[in-house]
């Protein structure tokens, strides 16, 4: 633990010219790639039961809400994970008191209003959002099970006070969660597209928003 400790201790980030220069010690990143389609709302439509329906499309949209890209900001404790493996974050990152980070470690600190390239190393680029935060504790997914996710997600008193409604505009219109399909490179999108996922969404509201089993 202390070796580990002290290679993260040596990595340093140097901001020139708008480009991270990284030296030290990291853990490989995969390739960016796509994770395929996500299905239409249409094509559920063979569904005939209302309720088995919903809880298709709501497993159907898990494939994002469970994608790397998300979950990582949605840990099961107050530290954020990273890369497609779901690992530490580096550096060790415990926001207890605040989903922006502990002071003087703010996510602001090495996270920008955008994707900033990084030149020598396996890890490509620092990923960045003007809204970059880590999720609220309520709203921890990892280790849940998709219909846990699903309560969870629809539940006002652990979803930020979220109306169906509310829930349809975020996952469609947020910019951060927009972020997840253009990740900088050397990470994974998640599948289909935020405008895709903004419609299963809706058509699970639609069909009684109910939870797989």
């Amino acid at each position: 633990m202390a070796m580990r400790f002290a290679a993260i201790a040596i990595v340093s980030v140097l901001a020139t010219a708008g480009t991270f220069v990284l030296v030290g010690p990291l853990r490989g990143y995969a390739e960016t790639s796509g994770a395929g389609a996500l299905k239409a709302v249409s094509d559920f439509d063979t569904i005939v039961d209302t309720r088995a329906r919903s809880k298709a499309i709501f497993e159907e949209a898990s494939r994002v809400l469970t994608h790397p890209r998300c979950i990582n900001c949605h840990p099961a404790t107050r530290s954020p994970t990273q890369g497609e493996d779901k690992h530490p974050h580096v550096p060790l990152v415990i926001a207890s008191n605040s989903s922006l980070g502990p002071l003087g470690l703010a996510c602001s600190t090495c996270h920008g209003p955008e994707n900033r390239p990084i030149v020598g190393s396996r890890m490509k680029s620092i990923p960045g959002n003007a809204h970059w935060s880590l999720a609220p504790a309520s709203m921890a997914w990892q280790g849940l099970k998709v219909s846990e996710i699903c309560q969870q997600v629809k539940d006002t008193s652990r979803n930020g006070n979220r109306s169906h409604a509310d829930l349809i505009t975020h996952m469609g219109e947020d910019h951060l969660v927009g972020w997840a399909w253009h990740p900088g490179e050397g990470r994974s999108a998640p599948p289909g597209s935020q405008e895709t996922f903004a419609a299963l969404v809706a058509a699970w509201v639609k069909t009684g928003a109910e939870c797989p089993d």
